[in-house]
């Protein structure tokens, strides 16, 4: 089955919200506001409130540290589908059908709650003195703390690019970036090698994850490049490289599997200019 990394690789780097989850804390900027905030991350905006104890007006400062609540639900804004949202926090998209009791063609609405989680871990309780608390899965929490690299947000890396990246491994590309079908999209490309092929990092760089936390994504490497960009490497056999190892372009940092979501031997492979994922067939040689 042909996936795609959620841009939850953006909160692991940037901090940035994309397709998968809410980092812990983020640092007001100049011109940020509760709302804008709470609409970036996809939270209810009282659920900002609450978690930082706010007063009327709400007045927030330059470098302010605010946290964010685990949201157990997202609200649909223009443009989102069931697959969008499930890469956004992390959650795979049939318990989303399931925890929502949607069928096919799982058409959202603007507005429209869509719980994240099951009922055992997710929903709102109410206790003795009629208040509700919010609970969160234990696999939700746990990938939190090892995804968040960082929890400010970063500068709009240009997608304009000096040098090319070189290919981090020769094969054949059976899914190309973009659309593909029933409101899901491609990230990155796919890569088909035998399996064993050594996968080297398109660039210098530096690890910033290694591991199989990802559900789908198998053993999954993210490397950091000086100037802004990310490059992703998913699906692998085995990982030779740990986080925050240095790395050159062109050197070994796994070899082509098929773990996580796909039944035979590739790479899925990624380029990020910051946070927008672009055609990484248009940035190779």
């Amino acid at each position: 089955m042909r996936r795609v990394l959620i841009g939850i690789m953006l909160l692991w780097l940037t901090g940035c919200t994309s397709l998968f989850g809410t980092p812990e804390t983020v640092v007001v900027e100049r011109g940020d506001t509760l709302y804008s905030i709470s609409r970036s991350y996809g939270l209810p905006l009282r659920d900002v409130i609450d978690a930082n104890n706010l007063k009327p007006p709400y007045t927030l400062k330059v470098g302010q540290v605010l946290r964010l609540p685990v949201s157990t639900y997202h609200i649909v804004s223009r443009g989102d589908t069931l697959y969008s949202i499930s890469r956004r926090y992390g959650v795979d998209v049939d318990t989303l059908k399931r925890v929502n009791g949607l069928s096919y063609p799982y058409t959202l609405a603007i507005g429209q709650k869509v719980m994240l989680q099951g009922s055992s871990t997710s929903t709102a309780r109410t206790s003795s003195t009629g208040s509700k608390k919010r609970y969160t899965s234990k696999n939700t929490t746990s990938a939190r703390k090892t995804t968040y690299a960082r929890t400010t947000r970063s500068r709009p890396v240009s997608t304009k690019r000096s040098s090319k990246f070189a290919w981090p491994v020769q094969g054949t590309i059976v899914s190309k970036f973009g659309a593909i079908g029933k409101g899901r999209a491609n990230d990155g490309i796919n890569i088909k090698a035998a399996k064993g092929t050594a996968v080297r990092a398109a660039d210098a760089g530096t690890v910033a994850y290694a591991g199989n936390e990802l559900k789908g994504f198998g053993n999954l490497i993210l490397i950091r490049h000086n100037d802004g960009w990310i490059t992703a490497y998913a699906h692998n056999d085995r990982i030779v490289v740990k986080k925050g190892q240095k790395v050159r372009r062109g050197e070994k940092i796994a070899t082509v599997g098929e773990t996580g979501g796909v039944n035979s031997p590739q790479l899925h492979f990624e380029i990020r200019a910051g946070k927008k994922a672009v055609n990484p067939v248009n940035y190779l040689p």
